[in-house]
């Protein structure tokens, strides 16, 4: 059996998804971002059992002569790599752009070359900005608010152009807001529950008002695989949606009446986006996912909140809970 290459296989969905691809029965490729200690991010966590059916490619997806290696012999990419933390766009906008539309270029240049069957290159909601309309359909406007969301803009657009240019299998993947077990901090819902778990009084967060439309990583994961299986998602832009929204501050109180009720939400100026930067709300439309795969949400929120924290108290020696980790 050829072999499914995944990009950013070292980190948080990118583990899940080749998690999920070995109990699925395929063979992986996992290439993951060279460092002269060779460790692999969160792969270095899952079962010996799974990693018997992982290659690991350790490289760097700026570079196109490692990125065409580690593609041969496969069948087909994941491409999830990608710099991805807003707050460190505002001043590293440069390793963006080198990273997420130099890093996915090379992936499309390869695969052309290759003649992969299936390329499937990960986007994300922050492309459509502000909703002007919910729930977000694949139609919505893009807006860049950030040198982050306006790379993955570029991206989607190469590989867009690459599909049209050169007939070659694109499929673009549009998670909402993913969260779950092996998240770094600079997101959201593990922010609130560490500082929690570590016995915090004052949870330090930015914006409270804006809402988001949360994924849980498995259900994420299983999103990309359901898409690779239907060819009829080639060509197309998809979102993974819940088509729910909650509001960061009514997140962080139910997070708080869970687990420490005597904790209180600070603001904290360090957190807060600039305010054209901040996008208030995303609500994602499922529709299209929904009639082009067999995809369906497996796990409820409170049961990928539970799972999440769950994981957290076993884990809260690898967060750095009294720093704002951008």
């Amino acid at each position: 059996m050829s072999k499914i290459l995944v990009t950013g296989s070292e980190g948080f969905i990118g583990s899940h998804l080749v998690e999920e691809l070995v109990k699925q029965g395929y063979e992986v490729k996992a290439f993951v971002l060279y460092n002269s200690f060779n460790t692999w991010g969160w792969l270095d966590t899952l079962s010996q059992e799974t990693m018997e059916h992982v290659e690991v490619f350790t490289g760097d997806v700026r570079d196109p002569n490692g990125v065409y290696e580690a593609m041969r012999g496969c069948s087909a990419v994941f491409h999830l790599a990608a710099l991805i933390a807003i707050p460190f766009s505002y001043h590293s906008p440069d390793a963006y752009v080198d990273t997420n539309i130099k890093g996915t270029l090379n992936i499309l240049q390869a695969a052309r070359k290759l003649d992969l069957d299936r390329v499937l290159v990960t986007s994300t909601s922050e492309v459509y900005g502000t909703a002007q309309y919910v729930p977000i359909d694949e139609k919505h406007p893009y807006q860049g608010q950030s040198p982050y969301s306006a790379t993955k803009i570029g991206a989607d657009r190469l590989a867009e152009s690459f599909y049209r240019s050169f007939d070659l299998p694109v499929t673009i993947v549009r998670p909402f807001n993913t969260y779950g077990p092996r998240q770094s901090a600079r997101a959201v819902i593990p922010t609130i529950i560490t500082q929690l778990l570590a016995g915090k009084t004052e949870i330090k967060l930015g914006a409270l008002s804006p809402t988001r439309d949360f994924n849980y990583v498995k259900d994420t994961a299983n999103g990309f695989i359901k898409m690779y299986e239907s060819d009829k998602t080639i060509g197309e832009e998809i979102n993974i949606a819940t088509q729910q929204e909650i509001s960061i501050g009514e997140l962080a109180e139910e997070l708080i009446r869970q687990i420490n009720p005597a904790a209180q939400i600070i603001c904290d100026e360090e957190r807060l986006r600039p305010s054209k930067s901040e996008v208030n709300r995303l609500l994602g439309s499922n529709e299209k996912i929904l009639r082009l795969t067999d995809w369906q949400p497996q796990y409820t929120f409170e049961q990928g909140l539970a799972e999440t924290i769950a994981f957290l108290k076993d884990n809260m020696d690898k967060y750095k809970v009294d720093i704002y980790n951008i």
